[in-house]
């Protein structure tokens, strides 16, 4: 696949921050991650601590362990947040209790955030569960954002949005990834539209051609197609230009390239940077 250096970055748009997701370097373990992440100009991260499908890579950091403080050095040292922890499916038979370890771990480190998706054809059952999460996440201090992707039951950025106002919940949020936002029908005065507090969260990356219309295609895209943003074909320019005050931003994108995970996170600081100004 291509690299991106040699492509044409657009105009710049202002934002406060920038974080990087650790999906964007998933083989790099959190404690070194952090310290990459740092290094490439992010000022906060996000952490795989939960596995977004059976046999996915995360990484674990009980509180009290080596590993735990660690990061919690790292974080501290490097003058860098823990914003959001990754990746929970909310399905039919999901349990917020099962989260209970990987939430105590994540409060322990700092985190404000949980980022999870729904897969549940139960839309009653749907909205109770996800309340529910919210309710025990903040017994932790967190709260929790719902992305939609496009091979789960939430699919569109309305089907979260939805979700969130109908689980009333002050701890509630939408979390826009920019490529299943834009490859789902989503639009920027989709975002202009939406209530005030609604989205918390926004991840950048980038795509090029058609949409894919098959799930696993739609899977495949987001795991290895992704560019940096500004580098490809998504109107990501015009989805910064409605960021609702106060949302987090950051990105996310996997490396498929023989980048190093330092070349590759400065890279994308540096296309994100290009855009976001």
């Amino acid at each position: 696949m291509e690299t991106r250096e040699e492509e044409t970055i657009p105009a710049k748009i202002s934002v406060p921050s920038l974080g990087v997701a650790h999906f964007s370097a998933i083989d790099v373990e959190p404690a070194k991650f952090v310290s990459l992440a740092a290094a490439a100009g992010f000022s906060s991260i996000g952490l795989r601590l939960h596995p977004a499908f059976p046999g996915a890579p995360y990484y674990d950091l009980p509180v009290g362990s080596d590993a735990a403080r660690d990061v919690k050095a790292r974080l501290n040292g490097e003058g860098i947040s823990l914003y959001d922890i990754e990746f929970v499916v909310i399905g039919p038979d999901f349990d917020p209790v099962d989260l209970a370890s990987m939430l105590e771990a994540a409060s322990a480190l700092g985190a404000r955030r949980l980022s999870v998706c729904g897969d549940d054809p139960d839309r009653g059952r749907l909205v109770a569960k996800f309340a529910a999460l919210c309710d025990f996440a903040a017994t932790f201090g967190m709260g929790v954002d719902l992305e939609n992707m496009g091979w789960r039951t939430v699919a569109s950025f309305d089907d979260s949005l939805t979700i969130v106002q109908d689980s009333n919940r002050d701890n509630a949020g939408v979390l826009i990834d920019a490529l299943h936002f834009f490859r789902n029908g989503g639009q920027a005065n989709d975002v202009s539209s939406a209530p005030p507090g609604m989205i918390r969260s926004i991840q950048l990356c980038d795509a090029r051609g058609p949409a894919p219309r098959a799930a696993d295609q739609m899977v495949s895209e987001a795991r290895t197609g992704r560019f940096a943003p500004g580098l490809g074909e998504l109107p990501v320019e015009s989805l910064m230009r409605v960021l609702p005050a106060g949302a987090a931003v950051s990105v996310e994108v996997p490396i498929h390239s023989n980048q190093t995970p330092e070349e590759h996170l400065r890279h994308l600081n540096d296309a994100a940077r290009a855009l976001t100004g």
